[in-house]
């Protein structure tokens, strides 16, 4: 596990945007079992595409006209029974970090994996998202 003070700014970076936080298995079912509309949770870590692409990407994204109704984060390698919460209803995706999931009334909708992260403009990534929310939101 990565310690708190390390990850503090890459978790602030999404939370100061309006991504609440999700620290535990009952948060991640509580805010996806029971989902009404939609969310896009993104599973941040500590990783240089995380902050290259990931994390900027999803903030361009949540200035687009549609959003989701609900913005969430969990942190891989500081969070970790969240994560792997959030995983479980990312199947049958493979674990990847970082990554962002779409949700629509509690149904994966859209997925975003790692290798269509690395190496990509944030930008880019945002276009992908924005093209989500105007489908699913």
């Amino acid at each position: 596990m990565y310690p708190a003070e390390l990850v503090a700014p890459m978790r602030e970076d999404l939370t100061s945007k309006g991504f609440k936080e999700l620290t535990s298995i009952e948060e991640v079912d509580e805010s996806l079992n029971n989902l009404q509309g939609t969310a896009l949770v993104v599973i941040n870590s500590v990783c240089g595409c995380a902050a290259a692409n990931a994390r900027p990407a999803a903030k361009i994204a949540t200035d687009h006209d549609k959003t989701p109704t609900n913005l969430f984060t969990v942190f891989a390698g500081f969070h970790n029974e969240a994560t792997n919460q959030v995983r479980r209803y990312c199947l049958p995706y493979p674990p990847s970090s970082p990554s962002m999931a779409l949700f629509k009334d509690g149904k994966l909708v859209h997925f975003i994996e790692r290798h269509h992260i690395e190496g990509r403009p944030a930008e880019l990534i945002a276009e992908n998202l924005t093209a989500a929310f105007d489908e699913f939101c």
